[in-house]
């Protein structure tokens, strides 16, 4: 847009009030920014020199939103909406034989929300197996490298595996799908992770045996985040 702002002038005595200054303002009546880490900038970072009642657009998410002494607060629209939507596709493959959770590198992705009332909405679809005749693996879903969306834990169960692939020399893809709370404006990492239960490999994008034939099958695994303004 023509009159997105990078800056908020502070006016002191002596000063020279421009004209490009005074019409980026009548131009609105409001200040407009590309999004809000742009506008939190403009104000001067996290030492912000805002008063209560200050406005904003923000043209990212097509809200406008205004300061409540505290914090930006969204005075319209008050429509749920998706703000923004971000993926991320591995098509290599992964192996692990770790038996603690482990990110699976390259399905991962990172999403800053507009409001700190915002909820996330998560897709994610992997293909993984295991080796076979050991024990099984598990995936789960994280936010900054902590498990979410997890059952309760009980006795030595481990909590937050969502699956177990065949105990075979094949292949399956899962699904999962959460709404989620993050509750802040700062950049958010959602990932992607997984663990072997004991002893074995865990395979991400392929089967255990990944020779040069047609009986073998290589995959895909992607993972989506929406944000959901309330």
């Amino acid at each position: 847009m023509a009159n997105t702002q990078t800056t908020v002038p502070l006016f002191v005595a002596n000063t020279v009030l421009t004209a490009a200054q005074q019409n980026a303002s009548a131009g609105t009546g409001v200040p407009v920014f590309a999004t809000t880490v742009t506008r939190d900038a403009a104000f001067g970072g996290s030492n912000k020199a805002l008063a209560k009642g200050q406005l904003a657009y923000i043209e990212a998410s097509n809200i406008v939103q205004y300061y409540d002494g505290a914090a930006w607060a969204t005075l319209g629209p008050t429509a749920s909406k998706i703000a923004q939507v971000l993926s991320t596709t591995l098509t290599t493959t992964f192996t692990t034989a770790s038996t603690s959770f482990t990110d699976i590198t390259g399905l991962t992705v990172s999403i800053t929300p507009t409001l700190n009332t915002s909820k996330i909405f998560v897709v994610v679809s992997v293909s993984g197996s295991n080796d076979v005749g050991v024990n099984s693996g598990g995936f789960r879903l994280a936010r900054g490298g902590t498990g979410i969306f997890q059952g309760d834990t009980a006795g030595s169960r481990v909590s937050g595996e969502q699956v177990e692939p065949p105990l075979a020399d094949r292949m399956m893809t899962i699904g999962l799908s959460v709404l989620d709370s993050p509750a802040t404006t700062s950049a958010t990492t959602y990932s992607v992770q997984c663990r072997q239960s004991a002893t074995g490999t865990f395979y991400v994008n392929r089967s255990k045996t990944d020779t040069d034939s047609n009986q073998y099958y290589r995959g895909a695994s992607s993972i989506t985040v929406m944000e959901v303004l309330a």
